[in-house]
């Protein structure tokens, strides 16, 4: 797998949204879960998730991801940036998005945030990512992250 821009929205009618991005990418979504929806399409190195925005927030990007090929590359990533001396939160073996995930997380100097990820596998049992203690460090992660669930209610 060659790396993708993931972006996450947060949107105003998922169903609209969800056929509106079903009809532009040509295909249907890979996953769909209460609140959230995910393509990936074949033509174009994008990983787009959608969720639904809490009130005002519509519209608007959650975050900036890229999606590398393996945990080895997230770490590869992580020592070039922090020996840049970048500020960065790392999140390794974490429950997020209906996944599981190794990353870390850095924002910029208008306060976007960014991910570096791999998806180690997605979670059959969406209780999973409601355990306590799946995140690292969740008081100081990035807001999206602090939820018990990343992707509901407009979280990651």
């Amino acid at each position: 797998m060659s790396a993708k821009v993931h972006l996450h929205l947060h949107v105003s009618d998922l169903a609209k949204s969800r056929e509106f991005y079903r009809q532009f990418f040509g295909g249907a979504p890979v996953k769909e879960k209460p609140g959230y929806v995910k393509f990936l399409p074949t033509w174009a190195p994008v990983n787009l998730a959608l969720s639904e925005g809490p009130n005002g927030s519509t519209g608007v990007i959650d975050h900036v991801g890229v999606q590398v090929a393996s945990p080895e590359a997230v770490l590869s990533e992580l020592g070039r940036v922090k020996s840049a001396g970048v500020p960065v939160v790392e999140e390794m073996n974490v429950n997020c998005c209906h996944a599981n995930q190794d990353k870390f997380w850095v924002k910029d100097p208008d306060g976007v945030e960014w991910e570096v990820y791999h998806l180690n596998y997605d979670l059959e049992d969406e209780a999973a990512s409601r355990q306590p203690g799946t995140t690292l460090a969740m008081a100081q992660a990035p807001a999206a992250c602090r939820a018990p669930t990343c992707c509901a209610g407009g979280d990651r």
